[in-house]
């Protein structure tokens, strides 16, 4: 008993390492790192993980008090967010196309209070990013995150410095992301301009009508039916998008390890 406790001081300092990393991959990574998971279950989560993967780990010890410790913890802090990122990334596309069917379709107004992000979102969107989650659980992109962190260990181990490179590209796909989201969102913006560029056609040819009163009900009706045309092919989209995002993160890894 006394000859593990001695050795407790120098496991505890072996733990922290990968600790810090699989904290900050699962505070940044979608719906464990969101307000609805506590931090209690995440820090248990975290130090259960650096315990599983510390066999297979070849870590240097380093004073976590000192200087070089506090500015390897931070390094371990910046990298595994950059892989919770990645994985967040993915959550964002529903989250833009909800939007930006929803402001379309004139639904932008039926707003909900989002107890994952602490703010109202509407509803669109929420629906949207709920069957992403579950496409996320059911293809075990949770395992493919923590096989990630671990495989980053060999390629930036402790004290190896951080690749601006990634951070570089990282940045250049939220772009991407916009520009993919704005694609899945084209059918029913242009879809419901048309609907609405024939209505007025025919307000102009026959006021009397007054289409205008009935117009927003038969867009609302027109981009459902796009939306409901849209959702089924939406899970294909959002696997080739995180296929995308981890194919992008392989070859950084690669090229990091060369």
């Amino acid at each position: 008993m006394e000859a593990l406790l001695l050795k407790l001081p120098g496991l505890l300092n072996l733990v922290w390492w990968p600790f810090c990393r699989f904290m900050a991959a699962l505070s940044m990574a979608p719906l464990l790192g969101d307000m609805l998971v506590p931090v209690r279950v995440r820090l248990m989560l975290s130090l259960v993980l650096a315990v599983i993967v510390l066999p297979g780990l070849h870590i240097s010890p380093v004073d976590p008090f000192s200087l070089h410790g506090i500015a390897a913890t931070l390094e371990q802090a910046i990298i595994g967010s950059v892989f919770g990122l990645v994985f967040q990334l993915t959550m964002a596309l529903p989250l833009l196309l909800g939007t930006l069917a929803s402001s379309q379709m004139g639904l932008s107004m039926a707003m909900m209070n989002d107890p994952v992000n602490g703010s109202s979102s509407d509803v669109v969107s929420s629906l949207l990013t709920v069957l992403c989650i579950l496409v996320f659980f059911a293809i075990d992109g949770h395992l493919v995150l923590v096989n990630v962190v671990y495989a980053s260990f060999r390629v930036w181990p402790l004290g190896h410095g951080l690749d601006y490179g990634v951070l570089k590209l990282l940045a250049y796909q939220v772009g991407w992301v916009f520009s993919a989201a704005l694609l899945l969102a084209l059918p029913i913006i242009f879809s419901t301009l048309v609907v609405q560029l024939g209505l007025g056609f025919l307000n102009r040819v026959a006021p009397a009508l007054n289409l205008f009163s009935l117009g927003f009900s038969v867009v609302t009706l027109f981009g459902l039916f796009m939306l409901g045309l849209l959702v089924r092919t939406l899970p294909e989209h959002y696997l080739q998008f995180t296929q995308h995002m981890l194919g992008l993160l392989d070859r950084n890894l690669e090229l990091a390890h060369g």
